[in-house]
């Protein structure tokens, strides 16, 4: 075929990098610097305090401060964050939810500062609690008042942003915290009706089909190449369906899955991490290669992210595998590849089959409150069944429980393998901070945060005061204690139940070896699990929590976000015999130094401490200095493993108490 007879080609999906750091100002070179390598749309990660609603300056935020994302605590930070980006010719993506309302209004109120028209900016805004409550924990109030911001976001954008996304139905982490393809399915779409329900009493009927085609979805491709691209047909057709029977939408526009994509994050590996580049390339492919189910948005994770924070040139290498399969390969001038294939047909009808009958039950729950500790129950066995696999062999994973022999990776070599966050990045937020509430106009603060707690009362639509709120100075923490103040804070369900699971191989050895020691102890050996600071990714603490109650360990779990005194207070009380905190933020050494020496304080400190996280070499040796007795990163997979030094560390510990 001639250059001139080539198929007219598509346009290719809009290529995005995750990320944000330290500081608004080093996030701004960042997105800049990206922007000018190519990359056509903004995916912004915040901080932790950010996105559970806490200044920088905020006990709660210590060590967290730019640690995942970047801190936006006011407008100022906003403006820092986009300055000479013009944000009418941008396509933003805001991974927030808790605090999504009030992040968006300063991205509204840096917009008009740039002279930009409202009405035309575009983007999107996660704004997806509920997944929160389910496996990511950056939520602040319950259910029900959550639900009414999503929909208060919704119904404004849809008066004064028509071209922005409200809201993205988030699977993304459902997958990361273990959910099946059929539970991703179906819990994702779960949370969209349940979005849409309470959205139809918001809008005027006649507008109402065009709200629901502005409903996005952000999802996960795993490894599982040809399952997940069934997947993701399987999710194009329940969703028109659930569009067309249960809201009566007519036009197939409104009906139309649009969605963008993360790929896996969960199966990178810290072991031979080279080939995680292979990884992020194949499932790619899930979401690129199937044009009936193409996403519109791809974001890659690089290749080195189990090993810490990569390097700008690391996200390069990750964009430019989207522009080479976009603009070198031919992929974009046919059709779709898989229409007719019959084992494509056969697997997309089964994983539709398991959806609706996930969904079935899920319907007949009461409640949103049950609905999120039943699926949240799911998640916990589902991921349970994933790692026991793995444990076991029956899922094999390269490097990591086969062909585990290899060279010494030369991208791993050097001090400079991973990016280092600024340690000055936190003191220097913090300054501009206090700068920011000495020069601000306190009387107009005080006005806008009464008018945003009359509003919040009286059930009136959060934005109108929110965007007020932000152009008269009041900050993210404000703004977040004005909500938690009116509808209260919530702690949501762990998942791990008390009864053990019947997943009893291989572990008669360890059960012997617990009761042997609780003998001795006079009473069950007793495991405290923690997760101290703002870090909600619980999967780690749960997975090892779950293995030690189907050990015969007494377990004490209540949950994320647990400050170092309620920790060492639930020592004291429950008589641990051994204390376990899970910190994945980068957190960790703040944090623990802060809690071994509150232990010391206590007289508790001749319990043993074991840590599991994103733990560098260094920060491991600065950890057991501090007399952390183990320390557990991605690599330590084995949790039977784990479960055997818990036994031997305690009964050391009762032997050398003798």
């Amino acid at each position: 075929m001639s250059q001139e007879q080539k198929p007219k080609a598509d346009r290719p999906w809009l290529f995005r990098t995750y990320a944000g750091h330290s500081t608004a100002a080093a996030s701004n070179a960042l997105y800049r610097s990206n922007l000018a390598k190519g990359q056509t749309g903004l995916s912004v990660a915040f901080d932790l305090p950010t996105q559970t609603g806490y200044d920088s300056d905020h006990v709660l935020a210590r060590g967290e401060v730019g640690k995942v994302g970047v801190p936006v605590c006011h407008l100022g930070d906003m403006r820092a964050l986009f300055d000479a980006i013009p944000l009418e010719q941008m396509n933003t993506s805001m991974t927030i939810n808790a605090t999504a309302p009030w992040l968006l209004a300063l991205y509204i109120a840096v917009a008009e500062e740039q002279g930009a028209e409202v009405a035309a900016l575009q983007g999107t805004v996660q704004n997806d609690i509920i997944k929160e409550y389910l496996s990511r924990g950056t939520y602040i109030c319950p259910p029900a008042p959550s639900l009414r911001m999503i929909t208060d976001v919704a119904a404004y954008t849809r008066e004064h942003l028509p071209k922005w996304n409200p809201m993205n139905v988030c699977s993304y982490h459902l997958q990361e915290a273990g959910a099946t393809p059929q539970e991703e399915l179906a819990f994702a779409l779960a949370t969209a009706i349940a979005v849409l329900d309470d959205l139809r009493g918001k809008v005027p009927a006649e507008h109402f089909p065009a709200m629901v085609g502005r409903i996005s979805f952000f999802v996960n491709a795993g490894i599982r190449f040809v399952t997940e691209m069934c997947k993701m047909r399987a999710f194009v057709e329940l969703w028109d369906e659930i569009c067309r029977d249960r809201y009566g939408v007519e036009d197939p526009k409104f009906r139309r899955f649009r969605y963008g994509v993360q790929v896996n994050s969960l199966g990178l590996t810290e072991q031979q991490p080279e080939n995680n580049v292979y990884r992020i390339l194949i499932e790619m492919l899930a979401v690129t290669l199937s044009k009936d189910a193409r996403a519109r948005a791809v974001q890659l994770p690089a290749w080195n992210e189990a090993l810490g924070l990569p390097r700008p040139w690391d996200q390069q290498w990750s964009l430019r595998m989207q522009q080479i399969l976009a603009f070198e390969t031919d992929l974009l001038e046919y059709d779709d590849l898989f229409e007719g294939n019959p084992a494509v047909e056969r697997k997309v009808a089964a994983l539709k089959e398991g959806a609706r009958a996930e969904l079935a039950q899920i319907d007949g729950l009461g409640d949103a409150q049950q609905k999120i500790e039943f699926m949240k129950a799911r998640l916990v066995e589902s991921n349970a069944a994933r790692i026991a696999d793995i444990e076991s062999g029956a899922t094999t994973v390269v490097g990591v429980n086969r062909f585990e022999n290899g060279e010494p990776s030369p991208l791993t070599a050097g001090d400079d393998a991973i990016m280092v966050s600024d340690p000055q990045a936190e003191a220097d937020q913090l300054d501009r901070l206090a700068a920011w509430k000495r020069t601000r106009d306190a009387a107009a603060v005080d006005r806008a945060l009464a008018e945003l707690k009359t509003a919040a009362r009286e059930g009136r639509n959060i934005m109108p005061p929110s965007i007020a709120a932000a152009k008269a100075g009041v900050t993210t923490g404000e703004w977040a204690d004005v909500i938690r103040n009116t509808f209260g804070e919530y702690r949501g369900p762990t998942g791990v139940s008390a009864h053990p699971s019947n997943r009893t191989e291989g572990l008669d050895e360890i059960r012997d070896r617990v009761d042997a020691v609780s003998r001795k102890l006079g009473r069950k050996l007793k495991f405290l699990v923690g997760k101290p600071g703002l870090d909600g990714h619980s999967n780690g603490a749960e997975q090892i929590a779950a293995r030690a109650r189907d050990c015969g360990i007494d377990i004490t779990y209540e949950g994320i976000r647990l400050t170092p005194d309620e920790i060492v207070a639930a020592a004291r009380r429950d008589e641990a015999h051994i204390i376990g905190l899970s910190i994945l933020s980068g957190s960790h050494i703040p944090l623990i130094t802060e809690l071994m020496a509150k232990l010391h304080g206590k007289n508790l400190s001749h319990i043993p401490v074991i840590v599991g996280g994103i733990i560098p070499d260094e920060d491991a040796a600065r950890l057991k200095s501090l007399g952390v007795a183990r320390i557990y990163t991605p690599k330590d997979f084995e949790l039977n493993g784990i479960m055997g030094d818990i036994v031997t560390l305690v009964d050391s510990e009762q032997i050398a108490a003798q």
